[in-house]
């Protein structure tokens, strides 16, 4: 068998893996360079933002991730030598007003969460901003050092025969089963090629190459900052009114993020510069003794609720679709690929596919 996969983000990635694995010849190919766009701009944090506020759908698909990623950083470092930085440093929502629904969220998932006062807060976290009044504290969930992972997974797929990697090679249309093949891409250079699927995991782009009607993707632009701190100095990853501050092992912390509707503009912008420098003061004062030391931009590909676009392409027999993770990319990741993978090679899935269907 043989597949096409159109984008070389995580899912593209991760997709490729699976099937790799499966022994399926597979071609990777991205309109730039290999896993540059949002998955790499993303700051990694292996849950939804409030998970307790998304679909069951979200829900299904990040419980599966989460489970699979110890395994997946344990064969990564086993065969590529790359540690992705898997850390469980714990996720803290600060001042949240639906704590009580996080509560209750927690127990129905099997989740543990712990509500703080101010003084719980100050004594565990003594950096926070003073109008720190309550907190909910979710310590198992963990980050990922998105980059390193990235780089890891490009490094397992060179490991397959069967797999090539193409960057730089944009995608001018998808096309269906037909007389003479299953599916097939044609290249913008003119180049035609031809598979037996063809699975479009390219984010923001997707509807570029897709029906809209069925898969109703959209960029939004997201901004980040980058601090320098000594390790250690913030112990959690903190969220406050929607923005939030990553610390890395090696002290350098994330903040973002933003949410702009700026079509495929992924530019950096003063205004979005500004604004999180100031939620970095909100959530951690002491980040603003020095300036950030890195800012940057990607595109989120943006989709109705959150719930992403997993399965066969109506009225497109051979193309197959994974994108539209929103905000949650690295944290549906390999839920999304194992489902996709399941469906292509006609597997019973590993989770319930019905949510994720495109639409007709």
């Amino acid at each position: 068998m043989r597949v096409v996969i159109v984008g070389a983000g995580i899912n593209g990635l991760l997709t490729a893996r699976e099937l790799a694995k499966a022994g399926v010849e597979v071609m990777l190919c991205d309109q730039g360079e290999l896993a540059q766009q949002a998955s790499w701009a993303g700051g990694g944090i292996v849950s939804p933002l409030y998970p307790w506020r998304y679909s069951p759908a979200v829900t299904a698909l990040s419980q599966w991730a989460q489970a699979a990623y110890p395994l997946l950083r344990d064969e990564l470092m086993a065969d590529v030598g790359i540690d992705i930085e898997l850390l469980t440093s714990g996720l803290l929502f600060v001042n949240t007003d639906d704590a009580r629904d996080a509560r209750v969220w927690a127990q129905a998932n099997a989740t543990t969460c712990e509500v703080l006062d101010a003084d719980s807060l100050r004594e565990r976290w003594p950096g926070l901003a003073h109008d720190a009044e309550q907190g909910v504290f979710f310590p198992d969930i963990a980050q990922v050092r998105n980059p390193r992972l990235l780089k890891a997974l490009i490094a397992d797929l060179q490991r397959y025969p069967q797999v090539q990697l193409r960057s730089k090679t944009a995608i001018s249309s998808v096309s269906g089963a037909q007389a003479s093949h299953s599916a097939s891409v044609m290249f913008t250079s003119g180049e035609l090629v031809e598979a037996d699927a063809v699975i479009v995991c390219a984010g923001a782009w997707s509807a570029k190459l897709l029906p809209r009607a069925a898969v109703p993707v959209r960029p939004v632009r997201g901004q980040m900052l980058q601090y320098e701190t000594a390790p250690g100095t913030i112990t959690s990853m903190i969220l406050r009114d929607g923005h939030y501050l990553i610390p890395r092992a090696d002290g350098l912390v994330l903040c973002g993020s933003t949410l702009e509707e700026a079509g495929f503009d992924n530019r950096t912008t003063a205004e979005a510069r500004e604004l999180l420098e100031k939620a970095a003061a909100s959530l951690w004062p002491g980040l603003t003794e020095q300036p950030p030391v890195r800012h940057w931009a990607g595109l989120r590909p943006g989709s109705p609720n959150g719930i992403p676009f997993i399965g066969a392409v109506p009225e497109q027999a051979g193309v197959w679709v994974n994108a539209g993770q929103y905000r949650n990319g690295l944290v549906l990741a390999p839920a999304s690929a194992a489902l996709i993978s399941d469906l292509v090679l006609g597997r019973t899935p590993r989770l319930a596919a019905a949510p994720y269907a495109p639409m007709t």
